[in-house]
């Protein structure tokens, strides 16, 4: 069986085959190959340096920025969330409909809605993101999960930092959120000592592939990535999508997105969390 995904950004067609989903189920992530045409793939690149300076398109600032051009060191990995509010190529990418029937069918949900997306630039020499789960931090949503799609605009190397899977770890619990997400001196310390696993009996798998493929990850696989000790930057955009029956926690807050929460209600407003794909056919309206 293969379900066939049409995507508003590009011009071919992206079938999920049964493998697809028999690797996620297995593995807790999965490649699909050709996700991003290279049009798409070069415009996205030249949106970086701007959203990173500080030149936001639509004029309204991320949720998060945590690395901005003539403050911080050059040697950190650059990482922006929520961008889709500030930029129509990322808007366009992070928003596609296809991007949420694929994490919908994965999980089993009946539809998917945009919980947030990261702009993420590790230039040569940026230090390594610690492993973690998504699902760590996700609390405040009801249920508390998500499902990530990892779109690369690089050929990736694993000596250039790539994203790295520990293959079967989605069927480990949630852990603790862990303390250093940025610049760990080891991204694999905090792994060890949560969850006490030696990384020498785990199966850690570097995504080696082309720019403009993808990876969906479910949310408590633990992935993280090394330092750039290559000489090219690695370059993604992220998508990280739950269910779109998903509430705020009446028990847990974030503080930064639960600044959203409309006073007396556990709904999410569309305008904050938009609805990217439902099994009946409704989409956003302001999406299109």
């Amino acid at each position: 069986m293969a379900i066939a995904l049409n995507s508003n950004s590009m011009t071919n067609k992206i079938a999920l085959t049964e493998d697809h989903i028999t690797r996620f189920s297995e593995d807790g992530f999965v490649v699909v190959e050709n996700w991003l045409d290279a049009k798409t793939v070069e415009l996205a690149r030249e949106r970086f340096k701007p959203l990173f300076s500080g030149q936001f398109e639509l004029g309204i600032q991320p949720d998060e920025w945590n690395w901005r051009e003539g403050r911080d060191s050059p040697e950190l990995t650059r990482q922006i969330c929520n961008a889709w509010k500030s930029d129509r190529i990322i808007r366009s990418i992070v928003l596609m409909e296809n991007l949420g029937r694929i994490c919908a069918v994965l999980k089993g949900w009946p539809g998917a809605r945009l919980n947030q997306d990261n702009v993420i630039w590790k230039p040569a020499g940026a230090s390594a993101l610690g492993f973690h789960q998504d699902d760590s931090y996700q609390s405040w949503l009801t249920p508390p999960e998500m499902l990530t799609c990892w779109m690369t605009l690089d050929d990736t190397l694993a000596e250039q930092g790539t994203i790295e899977y520990v293959r079967g770890s989605h069927l480990w619990s949630t852990s603790q959120p862990i303390k250093q997400f940025h610049a760990p001196d080891d991204p694999l310390a905090e792994l060890e000592s949560v969850t006490g696993r030696n990384r020498n009996d785990l199966d850690i798998v570097p995504i080696v592939v082309n720019a403009g493929s993808a990876v969906f990850h479910h949310g408590r696989t633990w992935h993280g990535s090394k330092a750039n000790t290559g000489a090219l930057p690695r370059r993604s955009v992220v998508s990280h999508c739950m269910s779109s029956d998903a509430r705020f926690s009446t028990t847990s807050t974030s503080s930064i997105y639960s600044r959203y929460k409309k006073t007396g209600t556990d709904e999410m407003d569309e305008s904050f969390f938009p609805i990217i794909y439902r099994q009946d056919g409704y989409r956003s309206p302001e999406l299109d």
